[in-house]
C-alpha cells in the first residue's frame, strides 16, 4: 500500500482527528505513515449521510414492511485496480458514443443543407429526409 501525503496531513483531516482523538497518545504517535493511510481508507468507506441524493423509504406489503435506499453523489473512495480499468472502459465507452452521437448529427445536418441547397449527389435517389423535413417541420 502506498502512502500519500505526510502525517501531518492525516492528523489534519477531520476524520482521522476523530478516530485518532479515541485512542491512546503512545498509539498515535506509533503510527507510521502506511499505517495512518491505511486507517484513512478504512474509515473513507464509512461515510454515511453525504450524498447529493439520499432517498430512504419502506413500503408496507402484507404483513412486512420492506425497505428501499437510493444515494448518489460523487465516489470518493480508492479504487482498487480492477476498478479502475473498468471505470476507464466505461469512460471511454461514452466518450465513444458521444462522438457517434455528434457525428451522426453532424452528418445528418450537412444532409439537409445540401438538400436545402437542392444539390443532389445521385441521380433520382433519397433518403427521404428531407422530404420528411419539409412536411413536417417547415410546412
Amino acid at each position: 500500500m502506498e502512502a500519500i501525503g505526510t502525517i501531518e496531513d492525516y492528523r489534519d483531516d477531520d476524520q482521522m482527528q476523530e478516530l485518532l482523538r479515541r485512542m491512546p497518545d503512545e498509539v498515535v504517535a506509533s503510527f507510521s505513515l502506511a499505517q495512518l493511510h491505511g486507517l484513512k481508507s478504512a474509515i473513507a468507506t464509512r461515510q454515511w449521510g453525504k450524498h447529493r441524493i439520499d432517498i430512504r423509504g419502506s413500503i408496507p406489503v402484507w404483513r412486512h414492511r420492506y425497505y428501499f435506499a437510493m444515494f448518489a453523489g460523487r465516489n470518493r473512495r480508492e479504487m482498487t485496480a480492477e476498478e479502475k480499468a473498468i471505470d476507464n472502459a466505461f469512460a471511454l465507452l461514452v466518450f465513444a458514443a458521444f462522438l457517434s452521437f455528434c457525428a451522426v448529427c453532424g452528418l445528418v445536418t450537412l444532409y439537409l443543407i445540401k438538400s436545402a441547397l437542392g444539390i443532389d449527389i445521385f441521380d433520382n435517389y433519397s433518403f427521404g429526409l428531407w422530404t420528411c423535413v419539409q412536411q413536417n417541420v417547415l410546412s
